[in-house]
């Protein structure tokens, strides 16, 4: 049973200020990740602890880089099931985690921090990782 939407309302806002577009259905993700040949950027958005002190703080100020993805995406786990679903499916080779964060390119994956990688980090350690990845996959 999905989280109530009062309770992930505030968590999804975090993400939306920043410029993300939500992804609420499989057929959303799919015609994103399909469509784009720029480097999407794909946060598992999760009720926990960690995505709340760790993960969008870290998001927020990765996006401070000058080099970033220029598709920005999110899916919630926990309440989109079908969107997390099926953006999972792009995932290969790594076990659903939430909160995540990926980089896609042409549809695959080039990236993925998990949750163990965000767990009990500080946000500013999390963007930096975030950062080094940007510039490795985002770069003109």
């Amino acid at each position: 049973m999905p989280y109530p939407d009062l309770l992930v309302a505030p968590m999804r806002e975090e993400l939306v200020k920043l410029g993300f577009q939500e992804l609420r259905s499989a057929d959303e993700v799919e015609a994103v990740f399909s469509a784009s040949d720029d480097p999407t950027l794909v946060v598992v958005n999760s009720v926990c602890g960690c995505a709340a002190g760790g993960m969008r703080p870290a998001v927020a100020l990765s996006l401070q880089n000058g080099t970033k993805p220029a598709v920005l995406t999110t899916v919630f786990a926990g309440q989109d099931l079908e969107a997390t679903q099926k953006a999972r499916e792009y995932f290969t080779g790594y076990a659903p985690s939430s909160p995540s964060i990926a980089i896609l390119k042409d549809g695959d994956i080039v990236y993925m921090l998990e949750r163990h990688q965000i767990e009990g980090r500080y946000p500013q350690d999390i963007a930096n990782d975030l950062t080094a990845a940007y510039d490795e996959h985002c770069a003109a």
